[in-house]
């Protein structure tokens, strides 16, 4: 048996995952260009995943841009509460109309077996322009929780890998590998003015998109239709909440969307901006298991309990998931 070094297997690993890493260029109408970022392949026949930061834009045009061909893409799903999207191209058939190509693929690790101090390496385009920019470091952080500070449409991520390998502008949508070359994570984000902290969604939140998505050709994943922030102590404390836990349906202003999504479950059921969600069943909703994650264990059409909390009062109401 040959054994080999880290330094071995990080040169195999990223040898392996170069190939099924893309760049997405984003186009205008006009075809005028604006941006470009990461994408990578998770299937021959021509599925990726990206960040949905990356493509949410509607009335914009994607392109895949690999091996100096450039190939029209499809979104095919935007997942926003977990930032994931999947794009699909279709394989070009060469001249003499033989078989048409297979791409290249990233197999998938486990991203629940992950370990503090293991090495990861996180590929991308970084810059925009600098393709396949290699990065090593080591997950620093697991379950760790973010906030985006758009001010059109804040968003709070939970359950994201932190490591310390660079992730720069142009990276998002990269693969994060371990090093047998499997993907454990996409690269997705990273603090500004602090050193050697980026942030990757764990790639088992993909794995049940991908295979909805191939499947069902959408994401079927069950949704309340809110918008929230995961409470924990220290939210507790800011805002002076009765709980540690739960998920908070923020409020929506003039400038800022409502927490409850027009025409999604909560709003038929009745929930209310500024409720908290404690259960889901006999869930508690808490770091990791935040309220996403807790409903993505439910099929379409399955009964639930839902506990709540509003005005100092606590309720139960039944729901079916859709």
């Amino acid at each position: 048996m040959i054994f080999f070094n880290e330094y071995q297997q990080t040169i195999r690993a990223v040898k392996k995952a170069l190939p099924a890493v893309a760049m997405i260029r984003v186009f205008k109408e006009d075809k005028t260009p604006i941006s470009s970022s990461t994408a990578f392949f998770t299937s021959q026949d021509g599925y990726l995943l990206t960040n949905l930061h990356n493509v949410e834009d509607e009335e914009l045009k994607y392109f895949i841009f690999w091996r100096n061909e450039e190939y029209p893409a499809q979104v095919l799903a935007r997942d926003k509460v977990a930032d994931i999207a999947v794009l699909k191209i279709e394989p070009k058939k060469n001249s003499q109309n033989e078989n048409p190509q297979n791409f290249p693929y990233l197999l998938m690790g486990d991203s629940s077996k992950l370990e503090l101090g293991q090495t990861v390496l996180a590929i991308g385009n970084a810059l925009f322009d600098l393709e396949n920019t290699v990065s090593r470091g080591v997950i620093s952080g697991l379950f760790r929780k973010i906030r985006t500070n758009r001010e059109d449409d804040p968003m709070e991520f939970t359950g994201l890998i932190q490591t310390d390998a660079a992730i720069n502008p142009g990276n998002s949508g990269g693969p994060l590998i371990d090093l047998k070359g499997r993907v454990i994570g996409i690269n997705t984000a990273m603090i500004l003015g602090a050193e050697n902290i980026g942030f990757a969604i764990p790639i088992n939140q993909a794995k049940k998109i991908l295979e909805e998505v191939k499947k069902y050709g959408k994401i079927i994943r069950p949704s309340l239709g809110v918008k929230y922030y995961l409470i924990d102590e220290e939210l507790k404390k800011e805002h002076h909440l009765p709980f540690d836990y739960g998920a908070f349906v923020v409020y929506g202003n003039p400038y800022l969307p409502s927490g409850i999504i027009k025409g999604g479950l909560a709003e038929k059921i009745g929930l209310k901006e500024g409720d908290i969600i404690l259960k889901i069943n006999d869930q508690e909703i808490k770091k990791p298991n935040t309220l996403s994650k807790v409903l993505s264990e439910y099929q379409l059409g399955d009964k639930v309990k839902i506990t709540y909390w509003r005005e100092g009062k606590i309720s139960v109401i039944e729901a079916v998931l859709n």
